[in-house]
């Protein structure tokens, strides 16, 4: 059968190709993908699915579904970014990504029999380039209803990903009082003071925290002249780990106690305020391998172990509450770095139009052996369940 979902796909490659490069010629940049959502919605409803479009507050993430016999079955989810980065483009390969997961879609569509009752659910899910778009979908109730989500991303390897971090994003302010910084010094209360204690308690701070926990820092606004003591000061902090519950039990309430703790000691008030916050990845070592397995059997090129740690994405949230995987395809020279002028270079080459489809084929495999081997999928979620239990306690 899975010749079959192959074949389907290949036959289907010359719109997929079509898209993309549409897709590429107007880069959207997050929550604006008007152009990308109508064109792959359109798709979708030729190939028989119900779409909805304009999710919750996001009016470009949209819910293509195909319900297969009475639907009673898996509920496949396959997830798709379409959004570009400013002044660059689409410098990290997101217009292949929607081309090959309807393109799997499709298949899948055309070839799971009834007695699967299973339900095909494409998420169109913008803004992943600092949007947080999936981040918003949960929030808003959607994406939890699948029992396990799939991905692909452009890549200069074809791996998968183990971990990644979960990310605490915050605006401090504090408040202190002004005064002329040589004549009247004693009447003055540094803002600017309390944030540079801030940082150097951070970096204390560091010397008992997790070895895989980051902190970063910046001054996001100048405090003013030398001569007025300031008094206003605003920075902007990271807090991220590859634990979740690490970071939002322990690290973070350290973090805010040093903010309260400079403020104290130069007499200023402060406000924090929470920026996004991503979930790490629970990992699943055992849907990594079914989604390899099917890389290696469509000869995906430049096959490559799975990257152990990465930075954060909204996808985090999604596999921090149910089983997924990301299948990252070589479509790039290998070293070449994500958000750069290569990937702008590669966006329409012939390696990004075989990446489309080798990836589609790959997370059609992938769904199809979830589906038609129900031990595969109780696995999966039993590993799912076991490792998130596992890091809520601090063991991985």
């Amino acid at each position: 059968m899975k010749e079959q979902l192959n074949g389907i796909i290949d036959q289907l490659q010359p719109e997929a190709e079509t898209m993309s490069d549409a897709i590429f010629d107007h880069p959207e940049t997050a929550h604006q993908e008007h152009f990308a959502s109508k064109l792959l919605t359109d798709f979708l409803t030729r190939q028989g699915f119900q779409v909805t479009l304009a999710l919750g507050s996001q009016p470009t993430a949209f819910k293509g579904e195909y319900v297969v016999g009475d639907g009673s079955g898996v509920k496949i989810g396959l997830l798709c970014e379409y959004d570009a980065l400013e002044k660059i483009g689409h410098a990290c390969g997101h217009q292949m990504q929607g081309p090959s997961i309807c393109s799997a879609a499709a298949a899948l569509q055309k070839i799971l029999p009834a007695s699967s009752n299973a339900r095909i659910i494409v998420y169109g899910t913008p803004a992943e380039e600092g949007g947080g778009g999936k981040l918003i979908l949960l929030q808003e109730g959607y994406l939890r209803e699948l029992d396990f989500a799939l991905m692909m991303h452009g890549s200069p390897m074809t791996c998968v990903d183990i971990k990644s971090m979960a990310l605490g994003s915050f605006k401090v302010e504090f408040f202190g009082k002004a005064a002329h910084a040589a004549l009247k010094p004693e009447e003055g209360r540094s803002a600017l003071d309390a944030l540079l204690l801030a940082f150097n308690g951070l970096e204390f701070l560091r010397e008992h925290i997790a070895d895989d926990a980051r902190i970063h820092y910046t001054i996001s606004e100048l405090p003013g002249p030398a001569n007025v003591v300031p008094a206003h000061a605003l920075g902007s902090f990271n807090v991220r780990s590859y634990n979740t519950d690490y970071l939002q039990k322990q690290l973070i309430p350290r973090f805010k106690e040093v903010i309260r703790g400079a403020a104290i000691m130069t007499g200023t008030e402060y406000k924090i305020t929470e920026g996004r916050s991503l979930a790490a990845k629970v990992p699943v070592l055992s849907l990594n391998e079914i989604v390899m397995a099917n890389a290696r059997a469509v000869q995906a090129p430049n096959l490559q172990p799975p990257r152990q740690k990465t930075g954060s994405s909204d996808f985090g949230n999604v596999m921090y509450e149910l089983p997924g995987s990301c299948i990252r395809m070589a479509f790039v020279p290998e070293g070449t770095s994500s958000h750069s002028q290569t990937f702008v270079d590669y966006g329409k080459s012939e390696a990004a139009h075989k990446a489309i489809n080798y990836a589609a084929k790959v997370v059609a495999g992938t769904a199809w052996d979830l589906v038609t081997e129900p031990a595969k999928l109780a696995a999966v979620k039993a590993e799912f369940a076991a490792t998130k239990a596992r890091m809520a306690q601090g063991a991985d």
